[in-house]
């Protein structure tokens, strides 16, 4: 149901996927051609990223509905969790094959942004073991009646 411990996880986890708009994955200090022409590399500058991050929110929040068939929220959140898992090795191959573009490696920064890619992993982690406890408690209860 919506008022369910994994209803909360499921809905962090989209945040923790929708903050990626919101705050930097890495900063240069020189401008990088492909990526960071700006200086600045976010989720925008890759449509590999955004549709990660567009897909990750679009998975958690749609899991929360579906409270009703608790195996396909369980494989939402399955999903869910490795969009998460994706996520940064996605951003960090695209910044390590820029490496060849530009060599100077110690110029690149992690921002706020690199580790906000843990709370999808983590909550998507949580709503998946809380939506197993929850189905067994109610397949339980179906055998008592």
């Amino acid at each position: 149901m919506i008022q369910r411990i994994q209803s909360i996880f499921l809905l962090l986890s989209g945040l923790g996927f929708a903050g990626q708009f919101v705050t930097d994955l890495a900063t240069s200090t020189s401008p990088i051609p492909n990526l960071m022409a700006d200086n600045v590399y976010e989720v925008q500058d890759s449509p590999i990223l955004l549709g990660i991050t567009i897909l990750g929110i679009v998975v958690s929040i749609a899991a929360i509905f579906l409270f009703r068939n608790r195996p396909l929220q369980q494989k939402l959140s399955i999903f869910s969790l490795i969009l998460g898992i994706f996520l940064p090795l996605v951003a960090f191959l695209l910044i390590y094959n820029e490496r060849t573009v530009k060599p100077d490696w110690a110029a690149i920064h992690d921002q706020a942004g690199l580790y906000l890619m843990a709370i999808p992993v983590i909550c998507g982690f949580l709503a998946y073991r809380y939506i197993g406890k929850d189905d067994k408690l109610v397949k339980s209860m179906d055998r008592l009646r």
